[in-house]
């Protein structure tokens, strides 16, 4: 069988250069290796993604010379996908209701450091500090038919227990320069959220649903994603989901060293075509020249 990628975007903004890397990225993998690229639309976020925004992507890939297969994935049209899965891990007593607000969640960790840090997920973020765990069957039950708001999370200790010794394949390098078998670490994260009442799915429980019914064997993407990897490996294994192999890639950067933000416009495409850059230039801008 050959290999299957895929260029995954959301569209919540235009397209910049670090996107046109990952999707060059993974269609000259799929070349290479006489594979298929596969167009996923990651529009679960229904306040912030656009059509118009989502028209602008296609144009913009088209543009760079780039050829995907059709139909195109759009997580919207799916959400059934994501609610069996969601179900299956309430099965096995790993997912919880959270009730706290951001701003109630941001006084606990207010809290807690009185007596020291608390910790903070790979990406900086302060671990879930509360207690919803330990709510009763029946005090939760209320809590949701009052129509009070909540966040579906995942109980990392319980599941950490289920699976160990997870790991992953790494074809690309990570940060600390990590490559070939890396040892997941999903605990690193806390009780990551799945799921809440007004949006029926997360990014990673989505993505390893459409990875795994797309028959991906190859993501290729951003370090920014790269310990993320962890808690994805640990929904696959709970799922019992496929494991892709992982080829994540530097990062474009600003002039300032920064991540590159769909508010960028000094490296958006548009504005990039605007000014007369071709998709060549694009190439060489991005290190794939």
């Amino acid at each position: 069988m050959p290999p299957v990628f895929r260029f995954a975007p959301s569209p919540n903004g235009f397209l910049h250069l670090g996107h046109a890397c990952s999707a060059l990225l993974n269609f000259d993998r799929a070349r290479e290796t006489g594979g298929r690229l596969l167009l996923r639309i990651e529009d679960i976020d229904a306040t912030r993604c656009r059509p118009e925004f989502e028209t602008a992507i296609y144009d913009d890939l088209a543009w760079l010379e780039i050829a995907w297969e059709t139909p195109v994935r759009r997580q919207s049209e799916h959400l059934g996908d994501y609610r069996a899965a969601l179900e299956k891990l309430a099965a096995l007593g790993l997912v919880y209701p959270a009730f706290e607000s951001r701003a109630e969640i941001a006084r606990l960790v207010a809290a807690r450091e009185a007596d020291g840090p608390w910790p903070r997920d790979p990406d900086g973020a302060p671990l879930y500090p509360g207690d919803a765990n330990s709510l009763s069957a029946g005090q939760r039950k209320r809590l949701m038919e009052s129509g009070a708001p909540y966040a579906l999370r995942l109980d990392m200790a319980a599941a950490c227990r289920r699976v160990a010794g997870l790991t992953w394949h790494e074809l690309g390098e990570g940060p600390g320069g990590e490559h070939g078998i890396v040892p997941a670490r999903p605990e690193s994260w806390g009780d990551v959220i799945l799921a809440r009442k007004e949006t029926p799915t997360s990014y990673h429980l989505s993505v390893v649903v459409d990875d795994a019914l797309q028959g991906v064997t190859e993501v290729v993407r951003g370090q920014d994603l790269f310990h993320a990897t962890a808690v994805h490996r640990l929904l696959q294994a709970l799922l019992g989901l496929p494991a892709p192999a992982y080829w994540h890639h530097v990062l474009i950067r600003d002039e300032a060293g920064h991540k590159l933000s769909k508010s960028s416009h000094s490296t958006g495409l548009r504005e990039l075509r605007a000014a007369g850059a071709s998709p060549a230039s694009i190439r060489r801008l991005v290190g794939l020249g």
